[in-house]
């Protein structure tokens, strides 16, 4: 006969709200519930900088509520919960005069908190372009993710990944000239990025803002700029050892590569030269 399994010894029949929850703690279980608006506080490292008007979304909460649950962290030191996702159903609940919001606790330490942050604001595309490829870049610093990890963590394609975070290319200064102007597509941004020096970027965004130029249009400006131009050299990126005994040099196609590229082309070089490997050894 099979052995039975009852509840944990520690814990007796309880009928409160809370019971379900020391129950599924221990599988680290999410649990919904109902908290208090007054004990749930803003993520400090909200990827998105503008929440942007919420009084049409808060209009909808008064009418209907709030249909999606907010995940949450509890800290257990302030007694609070913050936000990991639905920032924007937060202030929008606060503006309808709600004192309390459906929730989904989860349990997850600060990377994991980041990590889920950004991701839920990517794929609901609630970002501006600037945001979301900053977004991208914190992802690859925090976790060390090669564009491919990205793509498959936001189910997107790598090109469309290489593409957002090449906007980090565009200085600040030619970034605030974009905005004041009302270039915020992100078709358009990346004629501006696509520019070699930051002079011919701010010559773009004034062509842009003046001729109203589609991106069609930006993309030829730039093509008959390119054939007038001498021919761009291809990027190389070299490394030599302290002793000298060891040189290596990585030559691109094209003559902007960033620093994920390089590191996304050193390691697919190791990969190809870990199964050479394997091959041999099996041979």
């Amino acid at each position: 006969m099979s052995k039975r399994i009852g509840l944990p010894v520690t814990l007796k029949m309880r009928h409160d709200a809370h019971y379900v929850e020391t129950l599924t703690s221990f599988s680290g279980a999410s649990v919904g519930r109902m908290i208090p608006i007054s004990k749930i506080r803003p993520n400090p490292d909200q990827p998105r900088k503008h929440i942007g008007d919420v009084q049409e979304l808060a209009a909808s909460i008064r009418e209907k509520g709030v249909l999606e649950p907010l995940l949450v962290r509890y800290m257990p030191r302030e007694d609070m919960y913050y936000i990991i996702s639905g920032e924007r159903r937060y202030h929008a609940s606060q503006a309808a005069g709600l004192h309390e919001l459906p929730c989904i606790e989860k349990i997850a330490d600060d990377a994991e908190t980041l990590e889920l942050a950004l991701i839920e604001n990517l794929q609901r595309k609630d970002l501006t372009a600037f945001e979301e490829a900053d977004g991208l870049q914190r992802l690859a610093d925090q976790f060390d993710y090669t564009h491919d990890d990205i793509a498959k963590k936001i189910g997107r394609a790598r090109s469309s990944v290489t593409e957002t975070m090449s906007l980090r290319l565009i200085p600040d200064d030619v970034r605030r000239n974009c905005v004041e102007r009302g270039i915020i597509t992100k078709s358009l941004l990346l004629q501006v990025a696509r520019q070699p020096n930051e002079k011919k970027m701010h010559e773009m965004v004034q062509r842009i803002a003046q001729g109203g130029l589609t991106r069609d249009e930006a993309r030829q400006a730039r093509k008959d700029e390119t054939e007038s131009a001498p021919r761009p050299q291809p990027f190389v990126y070299e490394y030599q050892s302290e002793d000298g005994s060891v040189r290596l040099r990585l030559q691109f196609r094209k003559s902007h590569v960033t620093r994920d590229e390089v590191v996304d082309a050193l390691r697919a070089a190791l990969r190809h030269l870990n199964a050479d490997a394997s091959s041999a050894s099996a041979a």
